[in-house]
């Protein structure tokens, strides 16, 4: 039978003419277990994106799979101790998208503090008088929080310098070299948050982060600062605690572009305030930043499919077990022979 490669999305061009010599590309119709398991046991590689997932049941039954691919730099929709069980490795594309996720957060801070969305409605009802009854915010002397400081956070804490704010970050495997280097101020959360007119989070979602953001926390923040998240929404404990802090005037404002789970209940109330922006989970997915990202991950997948080592790997003991497996044994130079 033709060996088959999986996508649990739609694949850029350029990650398809790569990898399509190994084998005949194939997008099923749902991208969850149920979808996948019928087509999986004669799939030789796996890409996990959009809102598919590969869970230890169903890489159990891809008896053929050699590799899986995830285009972007999370993997937690990926079972790697199962991958690894298999010695499957499992690449992916950390930072790539760095810059336009990074863009993406400056985008949100200048929508919310300028008040884009609340002006944009106001002339369209007809209500230019709304000029004298409101103000624009700024930027300049402003304190911009930043909660994980990886690429994305440290490209964020470049692009806002030039606007006269300050930068705090919290980090806890952040250098107090890098901070010094970059100009910005470590400290933890709860300073952060307690002092910072703008919260960007670029956290990875690791069970000490689900839920970082939560209902006691934000009793803490600065009155009126924005809250901005282009990272994984189970940071955030969830969206009554954002509607909440957005009715009391805790909140002037909050940026979205990741929910728990995906895609949200848009019937929440929280979508119903002027102050509150969204995305579906899209804007680190520019033109420029995908192009980048399927690139990486299709030549890494080509990598393993021609028998070497790929550049970005999750679980890179799978090659150190190998090696291991194929090194001659150590031989005992005090006996003879």
């Amino acid at each position: 039978m033709k060996a088959i490669i999986v996508g649990t999305g739609p694949l850029d061009d350029v990650a398809a003419n790569l990898l399509r010599p190994f084998g005949e590309i194939v997008i099923p119709p749902r991208g969850d277990e149920e979808g996948l398991l019928p087509i999986i046991p004669d799939a030789i590689a796996l890409i996990v994106r959009g809102g598919g997932s590969a869970t230890a049941a169903l890489i159990r039954e891809a008896k053929n799979l050699r590799v899986i691919g995830r285009s972007g730099a999370g993997y937690e929709s990926v079972d790697i101790a199962a991958a690894t069980e298999r010695k499957i490795p499992v690449v992916f594309a950390p930072g790539l998208g760095a810059r336009a996720v990074a863009e993406a957060a400056v985008a949100f801070m200048f929508a919310l503090c300028k008040k884009i969305p609340y002006w944009d409605r106001q002339v369209k009802v007809g209500n230019w008088t709304s000029r004298f009854e409101s103000r624009p915010g700024d930027l300049d002397g402003a304190t911009v929080g930043i909660v994980g400081f990886g690429n994305i956070g440290q490209q964020l804490a470049r692009m806002v310098m030039p606007f006269g704010v300050n930068v705090l970050v919290s980090d806890p495997y952040t250098k107090s070299s890098k901070a010094a280097e970059l100009g910005v101020q470590l400290t933890s959360l709860e300073k952060l948050i307690a002092k910072s007119d703008f919260i960007s989070l670029h956290a990875p979602q690791t069970p000490e982060t689900i839920g970082m953001i939560n209902r006691d926390l934000l009793r803490q923040i600065k009155r009126g600062a924005f809250l901005i998240n282009l990272a994984r929404g189970a940071l955030i404990e969830n969206l009554d605690i954002l509607h909440e802090a957005l009715e009391d005037g805790r909140l002037a404002g909050v940026g979205l572009d990741v929910f728990e789970p995906e895609p949200p209940d848009a019937r929440h109330p929280v979508f119903k305030h002027i102050n509150c922006l969204t995305s579906p989970h899209v804007l680190g997915t520019s033109d420029g930043a995908m192009r980048e990202i399927f690139r990486s991950m299709a030549e890494d997948m080509v990598a393993v499919l021609s028998g070497n080592r790929p550049r970005f790997v999750v679980n890179p003991e799978v090659f150190e077990a190998d090696a291991a497996a194929h090194e001659p044994a150590a031989r005992d130079l005090s006996k003879p022979g």
